[in-house]
């Protein structure tokens, strides 16, 4: 098929001319023949990779989204970008460079988009960093493109429960505290990851996954497709072919992640209960398309829109039984008809946003998973922005599942995870404590490492809700409690968070949104005065690099903005 139109926004510059012949050469060797040459040329971004049940399915994806653009007359071409997995590089030195890994991704499909011309993308993700690396090159680009989501995993079987990963984590608290086997250990660990797909509750992945259906970037329903379901290669076939529409109809990705679609984002990730890294992923996307997002914008979405999602980590289910029953399509039209979202949004599929939905099946009668919008699980979104003498730019909490709206307690600091681990595994942490890791910002970690490992011993040793736990690092989606992350600014830079002392009291109100500690300005003052900058903890590599241009916890941790 030869298209009407010209298509060829970017690649006319290779695919024309004497001069490029040489060009023209190299594409030769890899299959393209004179009639390719007058096709748009399709990248497709592959973030396949065998170090993650949650990617290991991908490159058969991007086979598919290849072949979408091939049968729509474009010229597609496969590449490949890194991922980690988050869940295999916690609780050690792996996880510094979980957070970096965001910038790499999109920093490596910018450079291969920008090298090679490239008139389009599809995008296809797994893991917690991709979605957001994705989105975020796709807006510095701005070329015609449509991100796919790899899919949730299923959820583990074990003595006829549902498990997920975040079971496993928990067990090593159990097993710590005695209430647990060696036997019963190996059965979790056996049991928790049965095949491809990213976890499987309302944590990170899933998250930024309903975050980017919602921005208008997914093609409908692409968020909730289980990664098994025949349905997700079609969704990538379908993909490939959408990005030759988008070229014949001139619609780019600013036109479509503006202000409003941000808001409906941000609307889903509170009425799913969704996890803190939103806020740093919603905020770096914003900046690569230049809308202006700050924490401001969450807390006055959080306070119209109520949490109705009954999802792990703090509820019952996980993203396959909401598919089940009508998926983040569902919950969009649900939303939408109570005025909760933007309508008029333009998405990837051309139409607004209220047009797909139209098209979509409301959630099914008999599903608990969602609740009715006069009996939510909060009448607000339960994720906090937090601010006061020991935050003065901000932090974040989730208080999904919490009974506790406020908690008051000494300050038990450390300087870094290994060292709280430790502490919490000698049973110094008591009922009552609230528990200080600092030093583990955006620069101090390097990396902003995520607590999941800390936050499940804490809930293994039946201390969840009972001990507070504050960081200038972050927190994983399966993360939940009594927790407080992004603190910002971090200690690394002298924030309020690296003056504070063992017993010091700690106030956390999510009513009134502040985070204080009990100090007069004056003690501040001197504290601060005798404070000294340690120095960064790597002095080579990739962390030293990122310590050196990553921006504050509150602007999204960019590497790509003058602070």
């Amino acid at each position: 098929m030869v298209n009407k139109k010209d298509l060829r926004i970017r690649s006319k510059v290779i695919s024309e001319g004497v001069n490029r012949v040489p060009n023209r050469a190299m594409l030769r060797a890899v299959g393209f023949t004179d009639e390719d040459f007058k096709r748009p040329m399709i990248g497709v971004a592959s973030t396949w990779s065998e170090v993650t049940p949650c990617n290991m399915h991908i490159n058969e994806l991007a086979i598919q989204a290849k072949q979408g653009a091939r049968d729509h007359g474009g010229a597609p071409l496969i590449f490949n970008t890194i991922t980690v997995s988050d869940g295999i590089s916690m609780g050690h030195g792996g996880m510094l460079f979980s957070l970096p890994s965001r910038e790499a991704i999109a920093d490596s499909i910018e450079i291969v988009t920008g090298a090679e011309r490239f008139d389009g993308l599809v995008a296809i993700g797994g893991c917690d960093k991709n979605t957001p690396a994705c989105l975020m090159a796709i807006g510095r680009m701005n070329i015609p493109s449509v991100y796919v989501y790899g899919g949730t995993i299923q959820p583990g079987k074990l003595d006829g429960k549902n498990v997920d990963i975040v079971t496993a984590f928990e067990a090593v608290g159990l097993y710590h505290d005695g209430k647990m086997t060696d036997e019963q250990l190996h059965k979790v660990e056996c049991s928790v990851c049965p095949g491809p797909g990213s976890c499987g509750g309302m944590y990170t992945a899933n998250t930024m996954a309903a975050a980017a259906e919602a921005l208008g970037m997914c093609l409908p329903g692409s968020s909730s497709t289980p990664a098994i379901s025949p349905d997700k290669a079609e969704e990538c076939a379908a993909a490939g072919r959408q990005v030759i529409t988008l070229l014949e109809r001139d619609i780019y990705p600013k036109d479509i992640m503006t202000k409003k679609a941000f808001e409906n984002a941000i609307t889903v990730v509170m009425a799913l209960g969704g996890s803190t890294n939103a806020f740093l992923h919603l905020l770096a996307i914003a900046h690569s398309v230049g809308v202006d997002l700050t924490l401001d914008d969450f807390e006055r979405i959080r306070l119209r829109v109520p949490h109705l999602a009954d999802l792990k980590p703090s509820g019952r289910y996980a993203m396959q039984d909401l598919n089940d029953v009508g998926g983040i399509p569902g919950v969009m039209k649900l939303l939408l008809a109570e005025g909760l979202l933007h309508g008029d949004c333009l998405t990837v599929t051309g139409k607004t946003l209220a047009e797909n939905l139209a098209e979509a099946a409301p959630l099914r009668n008999d599903q608990e998973i969602i609740r009715p919008l006069d009996k939510p699980l909060k009448p607000n979104g339960p994720l906090v922005v937090l601010r006061g003498n020991l935050a003065p730019e901000g932090a974040v909490a989730k208080m999904s599942g919490m009974k506790k709206l406020r908690f008051a307690g000494p300050a038990k600091v450390y300087d870094s995870e290994d060292e709280a681990t430790e502490a919490i595994l000698r049973n110094e942490i008591h009922k009552g404590d609230v528990l200080v890791i600092r030093y583990c910002g955006p620069k101090g970690g390097p990396g902003m490492p995520e607590m999941l490992s800390v936050t499940a011993l804490i809930v293994g040793k039946g201390l969840g809700g009972e001990v507070a736990l504050i960081t200038d690092g972050r927190f994983s989606g399966g993360s939940h409690g009594f927790v407080v992350g992004h603190v910002s600014p971090e200690a690394q830079v002298g924030g309020p968070i690296a003056l504070l002392r063992n017993g010091d009291t700690i106030t956390i109100d999510s009513e009134t949104q502040q985070i204080t500690f009990d100090v007069t300005d004056e003690e501040l003052t001197d504290r601060a005065q005798a404070w000294v900058q340690p120095p960064l903890k790597v002095n080579s590599g990739v962390l030293v690099k990122y310590a050196r241009l990553v921006s504050s916890a509150s602007k999204g941790a960019v590497t790509d903005i003058l602070e």
